[in-house]
């Protein structure tokens, strides 16, 4: 999820940040040694394939869903392949696929997963209804196909489906190293939903290390592919310049209808932005850059794709794509952060660092957002404003990640309680404007419910009662500067309430959110700093509340994950109760479980001030862990022999063709094991032959294979066995991380200047609700009931209302 509409907000905030991808042409057979087309070539792509399987496992609906788990693991083969023709790593490809997540994150999870088995149910119910009236009234129809009602929250470490679906990447991992020569010459790493950890925090964290380490080239190049918005500032925090973000359009991901673009029309723009990739490309040792139309030279050997191999393909919808350009990011921070009159002399990477920190504020996975602070009304925009304007009072930066080690020091929680004070300081102001707005909606509702002529005079009074009624519209209201105090009162009233911050306990709410702020920099910069933290609450704090947290002390217990099956039980409503094995179903239905109350039928989803149903605040009960974990450990003796593999930890899987340099020491360390001349289980790698990656190597034992698979599959598997190798892998740890450039890093041309900065004024300071935004209310009446449509130009919120009256 990440954070929520921070990209809409970079995108217009920093519009060069991102680039459209060039691709070869539609359909076009792609030998991936080419040069990159987009005129960079990356070293190393690392895929968070939880934003793969998801629509490879439920696609639009406009398209054939998928059948089978066969046909769901073709689907995420093909979009693995559709990536690796675009992005061409050289050196490695990481696939990352989220493992057990800290106690922080699985509230999230937990509250997503009931939010949508709730939708789920009212959706089955109509169905249901409409296909016994269908039936009554002698209309035949299909049965409901058995796949289509298969569970998404199987989606998850620990299920059968996860399982299968590692052996199966295992399986076309060894496929694609031994037939197509792209590959031939890269390391794959795949860490699954064994390994403990979010998938693209796993990525970060080898990043991190990798860069601490002899041997790591400085001028490395990485694409991250993934959806969250959280991406971005992740990249930002390793301090590596060449890094880009590859994702859907933007645009695109609303309209999931569209076709694919025809990219040979499109001007990626990489001739204005590119970084070290720039001139990576070597041919007869000279340096060059692909400038070479979209087609397929007549000379070039072409290799057959998945598509040409298996003409059975089921074919999941490819959508246009855009690099966000780190090194780009970076400039921009550099104009828009500068500091007037400093104290000191500025330091980019420290601005960088305290630009992640002070966006925590705005809400993320981990932390609701202060009541005050919506991105959609710019908050990050009046953050930026009160860090430059008040760099100099407060003291300078907040944040020194070059301490991280040192855990009482890398963040100066006197200067970020200032800091936020400031901030406290436009609350009223923001407050005032929502009103404002509100009211506006109000009187636009009211005059265009006044025009509607649904039935005759007598019905058309009698439902227009019921309908002002219901969106409880209060002519009184329609004087603005006179209902403004008691309208007030009303509205801090409502949010105080919901932000639970009440004189008595304010203290331990100020001290968790503290934490919280503390925890989610570490988990940013360093990674899990304790498994089992979380925050206890179901709001975010007011700025003015956090008076005093500059004397807040801040500690952590490392911890340990939950187990996949404890975790299972953790965030899985009950109506997935079968993604468990058997002896657990009872522990999360029955009425007589000492549990029960973890799994509530009925909760509140809080949906107010929001512009979409997800963004509602569930209200569910935190899970008890001690309570839990008690009753889960009497349940695992009772697990088979695979049930028991499934709910263990364990580490990532390096896969090589024989052919590489890396093999020779693999090949050794397994000589060795299974002649018990060596005493331990692992080896270091050799950092000249991985080609500069650090780390540990394990025999990997042997893997139980799929035993049953599609035909496609099954092709797959006929792999010969001494044409690739896997090892297990595990990451040299201990390490910390280093929150600054590189030596010998090559820094980017820069292609920024003062006229590329806009800063217009802040939401709670003009006219209107966003600058720029056609915003339109509009009343529906169908069936008497009563329905908010907005229409815009730059997919404005819905409960935004007009911007002029």
């Amino acid at each position: 999820m990440g954070v929520p509409a921070f990209y809409h907000w970079l995108r217009n905030k920093y519009p060069k940040v991102e680039v459209d991808v060039r691709e070869e042409i539609k359909n076009a057979m792609v030998d991936t040694r080419e040069a990159n087309p987009n005129g960079m070539e990356f070293d190393n792509l690392y895929l968070d394939m939880n934003g793969i399987i998801h629509p490879c496992f439920h696609p639009d609906s406009q398209h054939q869903q998928p059948t089978s788990f066969d046909e769901v693991f073709d689907n995420i083969f093909e979009y693995i392949d559709h990536l690796f023709e675009i992005v061409r790593p050289r050196k490695l490809l990481y696939m990352a696929i989220d493992g057990v997540a800290p106690r922080a994150k699985m509230n999230q999870q937990r509250s997503r997963r009931f939010r949508a088995a709730n939708d789920a149910e009212f959706v089955e119910a109509e169905e249901n209804s409409l296909r016994r009236k269908f039936e009554n009234e002698g209309i035949k129809i299909l049965p409901i196909p058995q796949f289509e009602n298969l569970d998404s929250n199987i989606i998850i470490p620990g299920t059968e489906f996860m399982d299968k679906l590692s052996k199966a990447l295992q399986v076309y991992t060894k496929f694609r190293l031994h037939n197509d020569p792209g590959w031939e010459k890269i390391k794959v790493i795949l860490s699954d939903g064994n390994v403990p950890g979010e998938g693209e925090h796993k990525i970060m964290n080898f990043i991190r290390l990798q860069r601490n380490l002899d041997g790591y080239d400085p001028n490395t190049c990485h694409c991250l592919y993934g959806l969250d918005a959280d991406l971005i500032m992740l990249a930002l925090a390793t301090h590596e310049i060449h890094f880009s973000i590859l994702r859907e359009v933007d645009d695109q991901r609303q309209n999931r209808g569209v076709e694919k673009a025809d990219s040979s029309k499109a001007d990626s723009g990489l001739e204005n932005s590119k970084g070290k990739c720039e001139k990576a490309h070597t041919v007869n040792g000279s340096k060059s850059i692909s400038k070479k139309p979209y087609k397929v030279p007549s000379e070039l050997v072409i290799y057959p794709t998945l598509q040409d191999i298996f003409h059975d393909i089921h074919s999941v919808t490819l959508f246009p794509l855009q690099f966000v350009n780190v090194w780009i990011l970076r400039e921009y921070l550099k104009l828009d952060l500068t500091i007037s009159d400093a104290p000191c002399e500025i330091d980019l990477e420290r601005i960088v660092d305290d630009f992640i920190f002070i966006c925590f504020l705005t809400g993320n996975d981990f932390l609701p957002h202060m009541p005050t602070l919506e991105i959609r009304e710019n908050a990050i925009d009046l953050l930026m404003s009160v860090y430059r304007e008040e760099f100099k009072r407060r003291g300078g930066y907040l944040v020194d990640m070059q301490k991280l080690a040192d855990k009482s020091s890398y963040v100066d929680l006197k200067r970020v309680e200032r800091f936020i004070l400031f901030v406290s300081m436009y609350e009223e102001r923001i407050f005032n404007k929502r009103m404002i707005v509100r009211e506006k909606i109000r009187r636009s509702i009211l005059r265009k419910n006044a025009k509607v002529n649904y039935l005759d005079n007598e019905q058309g009074e009698a439902s227009s009662q019921t309908r002002m009624s219901r969106l409880n519209l209060n002519c009184e209201a329609c004087n603005v500067v006179e209902n403004t105090k008691d309208l007030k009162r009303e509205l801090e009233c409502i949010i105080s309430d919901k932000a639970n911050i009440m004189k008595q306990g304010v203290q331990d709410k100020v001290q968790k959110y503290t934490e919280g702020l503390c925890w989610v920099l570490q988990y940013y910069f360093f990674g899990v700093c304790s498994w089992n933290w979380y925050y206890p609450y179901h709001y975010g704090p007011f700025a003015s509340d956090l008076k005093g947290l500059g004397c807040t002390k801040v500690t952590f217990k490392t911890g340990s994950p939950f187990k996949p099956f404890d975790q299972l039980m953790g965030v899985l409503p009950p109506r997935s109760f079968r993604a468990l094995p058997q002896p657990y179903w009872n522990l999360m239905t029955s009425e007589d479980s000492i549990l029960v109350d973890f799994y509530p039928k009925d909760f509140e989803v809080d949906v107010d001030g929001k512009s979409q149903l997800w963004q509602g605040i569930v209200k569910l009960p935190f899970i008890d862990e001690e309570r839990l974990l008690s009753e889960t450990r009497k349940i695992e003796k009772e697990l088979k022999d695979e049930e028991v593999k499934r709910n263990a930890e364990s580490m990532d899987i390096l896969v090589i063709k024989k052919s590489h340099s890396l093999c020779l020491q693999a090949q050794m360390l397994y000589t060795r094991h299974i002649s018990g001349e060596q005493t331990q289980s692992r080896e270091v790698l050799d950092v000249k032959a991985s080609g500069g990656m650090n780390g540990f190597i394990h025999p990997l034992p042997e893997v139980s294979q799929l035993t049953q698979s599609g035909f496609r599959l099954k092709r797959m598997m006929d792999v010969p066995i001494n044409s690739v190798l896997c090892v297990r892998y595990e990451c040299l740890s201990g390490h910390s991380h280093i929150p600054r450039l590189l030596q010998n890093v090559e820094l980017p041309e820069e292609i920024l200047s003062e006229s590329d900065i806009v800063r217009e004024p802040l939401w709670h300071t003009y006219e209107g609700h966003m600058h720029g935004w056609l915003k339109l209310i509009v009343l529906c009446v169908v069936l008497d009931v009563t329905i908010l449509a907005a229409t815009n130009t730059s997919s404005a919120p819905v409960w935004c209302g007009l911007a002029d009256d």
